[in-house]
């Protein structure tokens, strides 16, 4: 059955007006005699995204098919935005290898329309499991840290930059728990760099989300340290919940400051270790030259920080004072008694694998 149009909101009763998988949203017509749409995934500045079944395959498994803006109508541009998305496409499925990154099913242009084919990730985006769970403690925020570097070394070490990395295109999977990136920009990108020359304008567009894009980003010259950038500025959202724009801002420096906001943790101020903080300051720099260059790098500072944390923590645990028996019961205790006494606590200590140095000596 068609989806009741007239209950849907304004910002989404257009697409489904005015594109041909809106149209087949909810019908059991078929597009290109192949896919069943079902029902839309999301929508950005380039594109909709909407589930749909491949009753090509047995078992018509799950797809998502994303429908990129703008249209390109002069034949020259159209040429040009065609070899550069096949090109984007190609990169997209070679990185689509990679467990953490969906599949590339397909790739075509129909009616001037560019489109991409692939996995669909069931599970939940780290910004709504914020807005379920809460934020989260600094050592799952570490854990998911190194997850996503070395996700980000593969990526860059194809050439490849994600440009928009954020909470909301980064899934973690329900069936296996792995972190999974979402949404690369290149394709997008190469798309309004051929609108722009067709048009013969100069746009302020960019491939990117204000507030996780570093300034050279925003300027239209990222980089890979750009999405080291916006992954710095993804931890502080798990931590904190607050978006990028919420924090405030070095007027000089143009560093966010997120040491000193208030309520940086609703009415809680969240405590993170040394280390940990040097790392986030590192990757949130606005010039460069000074942030980090590579992800190899910032893992190598996990890799060396991150166990000084662990013993630090240890030494400056004080160990809990041992149980003794009362002065007066001991002293009272024959040789044989205390012998039988001694047997019987290290049986105990034996049974309950319990550390020597947290019960009584006695001797």
């Amino acid at each position: 059955m068609p989806l009741p149009l007239n209950n849907l909101s304004a910002f989404h009763n257009d697409v489904f007006q005015e594109t041909q998988l809106g149209q087949l949203c909810g019908r059991k017509e078929l597009f290109r005699e192949r896919y069943l749409i079902l029902r839309m995934l999301g929508r950005g500045g380039f594109g909709v995204t909407f589930l749909a079944r491949d009753w090509s395959l047995p078992g018509k498994p799950l797809c998502a098919i994303k429908q990129l803006c703008p249209r390109v109508s002069a034949p020259s541009a159209l040429e040009t935005a065609r070899r550069r998305f096949q090109r984007e496409a190609k990169v997209l499925a070679l990185l689509g290898s990679h467990s953490r990154i969906p599949s590339l099913l397909d790739y075509f242009v129909l009616e001037e329309e560019f489109y991409l084919i692939q996995e669909y990730v069931r599970g939940m985006t780290l910004a709504r499991l914020i807005r379920r769970y809460g934020c989260q403690s600094e050592t799952v925020v570490k854990n998911w840290l190194r997850e996503m570097l070395l996700l980000l070394e593969y990526v860059h070490s194809n050439g490849a930059i994600h440009r928009d990395i954020k909470p909301q295109n980064v899934i973690r999977c329900e069936d296996d728990g792995r972190l999974v990136l979402i949404d690369f920009g290149a394709v997008k990108e190469q798309l309004v760099k051929v609108l722009e020359l067709s048009t013969k304008c100069t746009t302020t567009h960019f491939v990117g989300t204000a507030g996780f894009a570093p300034p050279e980003q925003m300027a239209l010259r990222p980089v890979y340290g750009s999405d080291l950038y916006a992954l710095g500025m993804t931890c502080l959202y798990l931590l904190s919940g607050k978006a990028p724009l919420e924090f405030d801002r070095d007027r000089m420096s143009s560093n966010v400051q997120w040491r000193t906001s208030e309520g940086f943790r609703g009415t809680e101020r969240i405590a993170l270790s040394k280390s940990f903080s040097t790392i986030l300051d590192k990757m949130l720099e606005p010039s460069l030259q000074r942030r980090y260059q590579s992800a190899a790098e910032i893992l190598a500072d996990l890799d060396s920080l991150l166990p000084r944390d662990d013993l630090f923590r240890c030494l400056n645990q004080a160990p809990a004072p041992p149980k003794e028996e009362p002065p007066s019961v001991v002293e009272h205790l024959s040789s044989i008694e205390r012998m039988a006494r001694s047997i019987r606590e290290s049986k105990a200590r034996r049974d309950r694998k319990t550390p020597k140095q947290n019960l009584p000596r006695t001797c």
